[in-house]
């Protein structure tokens, strides 16, 4: 999928978005499948609770194990992280040099995107490698939600 990928679009940039896009529809249908499997009538609203279910419940059928923490921004109202310290999507894929900024981990902020969209929490999704001492390749996927959203969490109050 990553050469398919590559060889189809100009610059990192386009190859991440592209990867996202992806990603997008494998979450709305993933949302659909873990549902169902769950048993889960309900999806949930509140903007907490669904995080809570991506970093548990998601994370666990994608990778066997559950995400390595959510946080909330301190700065921003509107956003929210989820860390991965050893991602599986990046551990089995080798970056040639001229594509060093390029992080794959954008294929699975699409999977995640397309899970919130879902669940009718509009957002934008991005994958940011930051390294930390003995987890090199510990990832971010930083949670950007629209107004409207918190428009309607502060109306669900």
């Amino acid at each position: 999928m990553l050469q398919y990928t590559q060889n189809r679009v100009e610059g990192i940039q386009g190859f991440e978005q592209k990867l996202n896009e992806l990603g997008f529809g494998v979450g709305v249908r993933l949302l659909e499948l873990t549902m169902w499997r769950e048993k889960t009538i309900r999806r949930e609203i509140r903007v907490l609770n669904i995080l809570y279910f991506v970093h548990n419940v998601i994370w666990k059928a994608l990778f066997g194990k559950q995400a390595d923490a959510l946080e909330k921004s301190t700065d921003n109202e509107d956003e929210y992280m989820i860390c991965d310290n050893e991602p599986v999507a990046s551990q089995f894929i080798s970056v040639p040099k001229e594509l060093a900024q390029f992080n794959c981990n954008a294929y699975v902020a699409g999977i995640v995107e397309g899970i919130l969209h879902g669940c009718q929490c509009a957002c934008r999704v991005t994958a940011h490698t930051v390294p930390q001492e003995g987890k090199p390749l510990r990832t971010i996927f930083l949670i950007k939600l629209d107004p409207d959203v918190l428009q309607r969490e502060e109306a669900l109050k």
